[in-house]
């Protein structure tokens, strides 16, 4: 592996289908499909930005929540490999990804127990992480490493405090030496190593941001955590998420990313 991990040069994400709006969600309001539609829009736009090239897939109207194209699916510049997502209505994603993935890597693995979400993985430089939640369990994450180690990568399984939908709910890496977690991820002891930046009194959902080669995608609407990372210089590129939100996602679920190994 060569560069930096959050040095990428592709993108693939999937267009909402109007059925986004029954996507899974724990109450509260449902987003409108325009609305979606719309942040959708600007990610794609902010990832070409940021010096991507996107693949735009199109929508799959019997899958809802298929605009979070992460969750079935996780890339490297040495392969992919499919996944199986915990929640019942995604599980046929993965094969609606695979030929996409097919065309893109000449290596696709796919895992073949368990389940595991791509939102619990996380790529660090020199390890990956994966975190158990209630849509990744042992099973899966224990064949995940497997697989990761044919990739040639070393993973590593980490617990995610209760109440997490994914470890990237709760963080995402900064830079080389930085995370942004949650104070209850933080606590967990996951990062050993890492300088941590704790997100702000009610900005936890500010801990869903990618970093893109040297731009920080973040949400619009966390002003104080924005002040931190812009206090390190950061580049940012705060982006509206008010829609996605509301289908418990944010803006690492988007697209599948890679650079050159």
């Amino acid at each position: 592996m060569s560069g930096r991990v959050f040095d990428f040069g592709r993108a693939i994400v999937r267009r909402p289908a109007p059925s986004v709006v029954d996507g899974i969600r724990v109450g509260g309001e449902a987003p409108s499909y325009e609305g979606v539609k719309a942040e959708h829009e600007a990610y794609v736009a902010a990832l070409e930005a940021a010096g991507l090239q996107v693949e735009v897939l199109a929508p799959l109207p019997a899958y809802p929540d298929s605009v979070f194209v992460e969750d079935p699916a996780f890339v490297l510049p040495e392969g992919a490999i499919l996944l199986r997502p915990g929640a019942c209505s995604r599980l046929g994603e993965a094969a609606e990804i695979a030929s996409a993935l097919g065309r893109r890597f000449d290596r696709v693995l796919e895992l073949d127990e368990g389940f595991a979400d791509g939102g619990d993985i996380l790529i660090l430089p020199g390890e990956i992480l994966i975190g158990l939640s209630a849509r990744t369990d042992k099973l899966g994450a224990k064949r995940f490493c497997e697989l990761a180690r044919d990739l040639g990568r070393k993973a590593r399984i980490v617990e995610t405090p209760p109440g997490v939908l994914h470890l990237k709910t709760a963080c995402a890496l900064v830079d080389e030496e930085t995370i942004i977690a949650t104070p209850a991820l933080a606590a967990a002891g996951c990062f050993p190593g890492f300088e941590l930046i704790l997100t702000p009194k009610g900005e936890a959902q500010a801990a869903n941001l990618i970093r893109v080669n040297d731009r920080v995608l973040i949400g619009a609407d966390y002003p104080r955590t924005a002040d931190l990372l812009a206090a390190r210089d950061c580049d940012l590129a705060p982006l509206d998420v008010a829609e996605i939100r509301k289908i418990d996602a944010g803006l690492s679920c988007m697209s599948l990313r890679w650079g050159t190994s």
